[in-house]
Parts: C-alpha cells; sequence; structure tokens
C-alpha cells in the first residue's frame, strides 16, 4: 500500500466522530491491506513494532523538528518548527503545514526513487516507511543521531502535506486519530469473520496485533486458538483495582489473599534448554544472561513489557538457581537491607531499567525477587486455570525439596484462603509489621486477564474516612517491643461518659511506638500485667475500612480494619468524636 493511501484513509478516520463508523473504517482499511496487514494494523494505532518488543524509535521531539526543518528547506531551522508547534498546538499540523521535496543531500535519497526528490509523489510506501523505521531504531554508536536524522529527512523530503502529518505523528507515538487497541481488536473481527472473543484471547497472548490480523485472515478462528504463550515474548500484567474486605467477601465468601510488597512488578521468563544469548552490552552486569557459557536463558520484563534483564542480575541468578523447568512467573522485585528487611519502592528505582554500572549499583541497593502467580511451566499455558491452581504450580516450580514448608520456599508468595475477616485483619498486621503494604485480596476461582484491571483482584483500599478517638487504654508489646506501649484502646464520647470502640495496632512503626510510649506514659493510671489503663488525655486519628455492630466493645460498635493516622495534639478528649457521629457514619 502506498503511504499516501494510508494517509488518506488515517485522516477519513480522524474525521468520524461516531465510533461504530471508525471501527468499519478500519476494518475496511485492514481488508484492503494486502501484504502489508501486519504493518498497518500497528500503524493505524501509531506503533511501529509490537507491543511486546522493546524495540523503539528513540525518538525525541528535537530530532524530529531537525527533520523537518531540513525538509522544509534552507530557511527553517528546528526552532522554527518549535514555534509553529506552539502556535499550531499539533506536531501533524506543523508538518503538513510545510512542502517538502526540493531538498538535495545524501538523506533524500533514503529509501526513494532515483533522484532522491519525490516531492510526495505517490512512491513511498508503507513498507518503505517502516523498513526506515526500523533502520532507524536500530542505529547505534558515533554518529548514530546524524543518522537518525538523514533517515527522517529522508521520509519527509519525499511526504506530501497529508503524508507528512502521519509521518510526524507515527515518529512521536502521537497519531491521535481515534483508534485504540479495542478498535482494532473489533476491526479484526468484524475483518475476518473471526469470534471477537477469540481475537481477544490472542492478543493476550501475543500482544501483536499485526501478527494477530494476520493470523485472523490467513488461518482463521483455528490459528487464533493455537497462539499461544511464548517464552521471551511478554504479556501485559494482569492489574487491580481498590477494595475492601466486607465487598470482596460478600462476591466470593471466600478470598485468596496475599501480601501486598513494595516493589516493582515484574515478569520472569526462564528456558532452562535454551541456549544463552549474550546480547546485553553491559559489561558489569554481573548477569549469568550475558554470560555466553551459562545455560539457559532467563528475560525479566517490566510492568510495561520493557526488558529490565541486564539490570536485575539477581533475579536472572535465582532462577538459574532455583528453576529446572520452563516457565512464566508474575511477581515483584522488591529492595532489601542487609538482614533482608524491605525498603521503601524508592530504593527499587534506583535499580530499575539500570542500563549501566549495574554491579556497582548492586552493591547500594539488593533486590529479592517474589513470584505470586505462574502463567505458563513446562509446555502448559496457566491462563484459563483458577487462581488457586495456578498457585499450586507455582509453589511446586518453586519448591525444591519433598515436603517443604511453603514459608521456607525461596520468592514464594504466600496465599491463604478464608472468609474470615478476622483472620484476614491478622494476615494484614503481619504483612504491616514485616514491613509491607498491606494486602491483597483476589477471588480464588478468577483466570488471569492480561492488561485487565477488574474486581477479581483487589488492593485494600485506603482509609477513606477517619475518627479521632480518645485513647484510654494499651498493652505492653513483646520481644523487642516489650518496651513500647502498643494495641490502644479507643473511645468515642458519649455524652460526659467514654465508650469504648476498638483497638488500634497497625500502621505504627518501632520509632512512632517510642514516641506514643513516652508522651502516653505519664498518663498511666493503673496497670494488670501487660494491659495498662490510661488517663483520658491523649486523641488519635485512626482510619478504618467499616464500622460494624459489636457486643464486645461499651459503645455497641466496632472499627473494622482500623490503622494509627497520628496524634491530635490540637485536640482534647472533649473534641473527640461523639457516639451520634459514629452512627450517622456507619448509615451512610
Amino acid at each position: 500500500m502506498e503511504f499516501a493511501t494510508f494517509a488518506d484513509r488515517a485522516a477519513a478516520i480522524e474525521a468520524e466522530p461516531a465510533d461504530l463508523e471508525i471501527v468499519d473504517r478500519v476494518t475496511a482499511l485492514l481488508v484492503d491491506a494486502g501484504d502489508d496487514l501486519e504493518i498497518i494494523a500497528r500503524f493505524v494505532q501509531g506503533r511501529v513494532f509490537p507491543a511486546w518488543e522493546s524495540t523503539t524509535l528513540d525518538i525525541g521531539p528535537t530530532t524530529c523538528y531537525e527533520a523537518i526543518a531540513r525538509a522544509a528547506g534552507t530557511n527553517v531551522d528546528a526552532d522554527d518548527v518549535e514555534d509553529r508547534l506552539a502556535e499550531l498546538g499539533e506536531i501533524g499540523d506543523v508538518a503538513a503545514s510545510y512542502e517538502f521535496g526540493g531538498q538535495q543531500g545524501l538523506g533524500a535519497f533514503t529509501g526513494g526513487g532515483a533522484d532522491g526528490n519525490d516531492g510526495g509523489s505517490g512512491d513511498l510506501t508503507v513498507r518503505e516507511v517502516h523498513e526506515t523505521l526500523t533502520d532507524l531504531a536500530t542505529t547505534e554508536g558515533a554518529g548514530s543521531q546524524d543518522r537518525k536524522v538523514d533517515l527522517l529527512f529522508g521520509l519527509f523530503n519525499r511526504c506530501s502535506s497529508e503524508e507528512a502529518r502521519y509521518l510526524a505523528r507515527l515518529v512521536l507515538s502521537e497519531m491521535r486519530i481515534g483508534v485504540g487497541e479495542g478498535t482494532v481488536r473489533d476491526a479484526i473481527a468484524a475483518a475476518f469473520d473471526a469470534p471477537a472473543d477469540r481475537v481477544e484471547r490472542a492478543l493476550q497472548v501475543s500482544n501483536d496485533y499485526g501478527e494477530v490480523a494476520r493470523i485472523a485472515r490467513d488461518e482463521g478462528v483455528e490459528g487464533l486458538d493455537a497462539t499461544d504463550l511464548e517464552l521471551g515474548r511478554p504479556v501485559q500484567a494482569m492489574l487491580a483495582q481498590a477494595g475492601t474486605v466486607t465487598d470482596a467477601l460478600e462476591e466470593w465468601d471466600e478470598a485468596a489473599v496475599e501480601w501486598k510488597y513494595d516493589g516493582a512488578r515484574v515478569q520472569l521468563h526462564h528456558d532452562p534448554g535454551a541456549a544463552a544469548d549474550p546480547k546485553s552490552d553491559t559489561e558489569d552486569s554481573a548477569s549469568p544472561a550475558a554470560d555466553p557459557d551459562a545455560t539457559g536463558e532467563t528475560r525479566v520484563f517490566s510492568r510495561n513489557m520493557e526488558e529490565v534483564t541486564d539490570a536485575l542480575p539477581e533475579v536472572v541468578e535465582f532462577a538459574d538457581a532455583h528453576l529446572d523447568r520452563p516457565a512464566i512467573l508474575d511477581g515483584e522485585v522488591v529492595a532489601i537491607d542487609d538482614d533482608g528487611a524491605p525498603l521503601p519502592f524508592q530504593e527499587v528505582l534506583k535499580r530499575f531499567r539500570r542500563k549501566h554500572d549495574v554491579a556497582k549499583v548492586r552493591e547500594d541497593v539488593t533486590v529479592r525477587p517474589v513470584f505470586f502467580d505462574c502463567l505458563h511451566v513446562d509446555g502448559d499455558d496457566l491462563l484459563d486455570e483458577p487462581l488457586t491452581t495456578r498457585h499450586d504450580r507455582l509453589e511446586a516450580v518453586l519448591t525444591e525439596e519433598p515436603d517443604q514448608d511453603p514459608e521456607d520456599v525461596p520468592a514464594l508468595s504466600l496465599l491463604w484462603l478464608t472468609g474470615d475477616p478476622d483472620e484476614i485483619e491478622s494476615i494484614d498486621a503481619d504483612a504491616l509489621e514485616a514491613g509491607h503494604e498491606g494486602i491483597m485480596l483476589k477471588n480464588p476461582d478468577s483466570a488471569y486477564s492480561p492488561g485487565r484491571r477488574g474486581k477479581n483482584w483487589r488492593k485494600r483500599k485506603p482509609d477513606v474516612e477517619t475518627l479521632d478517638c480518645v485513647v484510654t487504654g494499651a498493652e505492653w508489646g513483646e520481644g523487642r517491643r516489650a518496651t513500647y506501649l502498643g494495641t490502644f484502646e479507643l473511645s468515642v464520647r458519649d455524652g460526659d461518659d467514654l465508650e469504648t470502640i476498638g483497638k488500634v495496632a497497625t500502621g505504627i512503626t518501632d520509632e512512632k511506638l517510642a514516641e506514643l510510649t513516652d508522651l502516653l506514659e505519664p498518663h498511666v493510671a493503673a496497670e494488670s500485667g501487660q494491659e495498662v489503663e490510661l488517663e483520658p488525655a491523649i486523641v488519635f486519628e485512626v482510619g478504618y475500612e467499616e464500622i460494624q455492630t459489636s457486643p464486645t466493645y461499651s459503645s455497641g460498635y466496632a472499627l473494622r480494619f482500623p490503622r494509627f493516622v497520628g496524634v491530635r495534639h490540637d485536640k482534647n478528649p472533649e473534641d473527640a468524636e461523639t457516639i451520634d457521629r459514629v452512627e450517622r457514619l456507619r448509615g451512610r
């Protein structure tokens, strides 16, 4: 297909205001694409390469401006292009505002006709654009920037105004014609008479709209159904939405509960039988994946499917040491201190996507992998299996000794099945105590849906309400916390009286416990064993998920999943919450 034809069709799609008509136009474009189907299925979304590929154009706006300026004439420079962008507001309009085709020079002959001066004469093809952009993406080393400008200049110099509009947008991944992934999915189904759900599944496991379009056309439903996960080709991560324990248990009866780690999402692809690929040019990466003498191949991808193998040699080393079967695992990498305790997410960022000085940075920030899902193992795709089945396979993959306690399995995220809110609260408290973010709630029967953010995975929602409660009691801690007060009793006002409404022990660090102990000790009224009665003097701000009726506390209510927020130094006990407000909040 000529690129001018693609540009005309893109303009017609952009001008169409209705979603259904946009799908119809994209459908017609795919039907007419011929041998360029794979390229066009990506171009129409503003993609040059499949979503899963790590190859990128790596073209910044300045490089694009310079190429446009050179093609526009000797009296135009990159600053002029940028000024016009400020005036017109969109790079496609800027490129279309110039007349190209009159410039001479080496770059003018890139992929073009005999004189390199075609001026949008119609001979620039979609395939030539793709091949030139591929050359551009693989250009590296000394002089690469000039070479990239030359390649882009050669393309713009052969463009009509309309072609230049969509070339500029394509180069900067700003197609802006109203076509998203769902549009192309529906268009593939309509163009080649394939069920939309089969197209969707093939897209989920391949992350390549071009390949799926070709398979749908050439191989039909049978080919789509035969599309499987492939080691080394990442899939989009399944995502979670915010939710509450109450909502989860109402819908599922029983929840699968996991700790929520403050790390970076990773997808591990390990094939112990593959020949090693010495693809790394990072001399000090210390990664076995870069060692030509290593056996097998391990690749690590980020949540956005960007390859981060060389930045995370610990993950590669873990896979080489503990995995003896081909597998695709979903998990996180967590930064840890010398004692193995988790560090904040910001520390992980110092390692993620690091391309240089990996060995040096590794000395400063150590990471460890934690895996919570298994997408593929030993030739079996598991996306459609229930969560519990996938976790069983994960545990089997990671377990090295018969009858090994799951708690002793390296890098395995534990999974609890329970319908008891009190047990979930205890798991949440343990997660916080261990230095993690809290808990995840998952539907035990759910399949793995790449790229979906649905109700089957839920991050326990941050507290949306807080109460200012009087601290009327506490308990001395145990172990390393034996000298600190903790598990604070909370009360609210009922006229002149104080009535208990719960206890809080989560969300408090050792340092904060020390501060609170110093603050509360002067107000100790009586002690009995570990229990302490406190004079009503200090007010805590406490977050919670829900207010429930309860016979346990004198107010008749209990805070579900209470978390310490802070001390209200500005409030006296007389300013604390009333039982009337508690009842109003519960009735919302």
